[in-house]
């Protein structure tokens, strides 16, 4: 089956310590598997490529295809692959590979990894890899044709990286980044002219993720910006929250080619992401609750 959306990147096992003392180790995770499950959750057919070392968590391959996501694409390397901490601290998140993992770039897929079937989907969403491996991702993407590509970065956009997202960004679509991973002057008090200097070639919206404080899209084509709230929900876990807000809303964007639907689509899989434990709790949410959850807080949001 030709998915509807592809989402590409690393399949990574977590150790996680949070900023209040509690500690959860070896959890099978990776930003694509959050990606693919908010997708996920709005209809889309959606498929998976990615690097699966010989530690990764077959349980968590086997709930993904049990969820409808095509795990075809998954290269399995008879090897340990990528481990890492996430070390939450009150000024942000740092990802910390561990010392006996192997290279991240050896673990992030190529197009070679790419199923024949899988490369005539509608849309591809690149999550976290070196910007490297998103570069060349990009590159070959923007070859074979005009699916909407979105990026979410692994390193930061910075003044002095700035040449090389350029690459990247005149070939795809959107950039769903959190705050912390755009560091550019002007941004806070001007976040659209900060950016439109990043409009050419292909790219229109850069989202500015902010975690509990919802976040800031600028249309670059529409010379607008739109703001959403926070989500209304009770904190259990915030990783992967951002990612699955990525693949809901390419997931939305797919669907109606509406930018506010798309916005409340990948708010609400964040949210949902937001109050369940990993990615396993995660895979629990059902459509149906998602849609419940969208008409909730669009009501509550509409009588503001």
């Amino acid at each position: 089956m030709t998915p509807d959306l592809v989402c590409l990147g690393n399949l990574i096992t977590d150790d996680i310590v949070f900023a209040d003392g509690r500690v959860q180790m070896g959890v099978a995770g990776g930003a694509v598997v959050y990606a693919a499950l908010g997708a996920r959750l709005w209809g889309p057919q959606v498929g998976v490529v990615g690097v699966a070392g010989s530690d990764y968590s077959y349980q968590m391959l086997e709930g993904l295809a049990r969820r409808g996501v095509g795990v075809a694409g998954i290269r399995h390397e008879p090897r340990p692959g990528l481990r890492a901490w996430l070390l939450y601290e009150p000024g942000g998140r740092q990802l910390v590979h561990r010392l006996d993992a192997p290279p991240h770039a050896v673990f992030s897929p190529t197009l070679a990894d790419l199923p024949p079937d899988y490369a005539r989907a509608r849309a591809f969403h690149l999550s976290p890899m070196p910007l490297a491996s998103q570069e060349a991702l990009a590159e070959g993407l923007a070859r074979m044709g005009t699916a909407f590509v979105s990026v979410d970065p692994h390193e930061p956009l910075t003044a002095e990286s700035l040449p090389q997202w350029k690459r990247v960004l005149g070939r795809v679509d959107a950039f769903l980044a959190s705050e912390q991973e755009v560091r550019l002057a002007g941004l806070d008090a001007d976040p659209l002219a900060t950016l439109a200097p990043l409009a050419g070639g292909r790219l229109r919206f850069v989202a500015l993720k902010r975690g509990a404080n919802g976040g800031v899209l600028c249309d670059l084509a529409e010379r607008r910006v739109i703001e959403w709230p926070r989500c209304p929900v009770t904190v259990l876990d915030p990783t992967g929250a951002g990612d699955a807000f990525g693949g809901g809303f390419v997931s939305g964007w797919l669907a109606t080619s509406n930018v506010e639907a798309a916005l409340e689509r990948g708010w609400v899989s964040a949210g949902l992401a937001l109050e369940n434990w990993g990615a396993q709790g995660f895979m629990g949410v059902t459509p149906e609750m998602a849609e419940v959850r969208r008409r909730e807080w669009a009501a509550s949001r509409a009588r503001a």
